[in-house]
């Protein structure tokens, strides 16, 4: 859980610095949105990197990056319509059904997870 927890926080940093300054950035050079991207992603980083050496002992790398995929795709939805202000639409949706289908398989059959 603690894995999960990590990588959800680690996404939360992520998705600010890769789409943030898409709403107030405008006025700035593209070096800055650079670089308070990068200061961002350094928190992500600090959290993303513990989240994937703990997960390694319980998920295969496949499976710890099909929750990295679903964690991003939860925030990012979160992000978009309360940050964005963008509209959920029906295709949206559907596509994310299908990535939850993905997760299924990923965790639905047995696999070896190394230690």
């Amino acid at each position: 859980m603690s894995t999960v927890l990590l990588l959800i926080a680690s996404n939360i940093f992520m998705t600010f610095a890769w789409y943030g300054h898409l709403k107030y950035g405008h006025g700035w050079p593209l070096w800055k949105a650079v670089l308070v991207a990068w200061g961002i992603a350094l928190a992500e980083y600090c959290l993303a990197v513990p989240a994937n050496r703990l997960g390694y002992t319980h998920f295969t790398g496949f499976q710890l990056k099909v929750i990295q995929e679903a964690v991003t795709l939860v925030v990012f939805i979160v992000f978009a319509i309360t940050f964005l202000k963008e509209k959920m639409a029906w295709n949206y949706l559907a596509s994310f059904a299908f990535l939850l289908i993905a997760v299924f398989f990923a965790f639905a059959f047995k696999t070896e997870v190394h230690t």
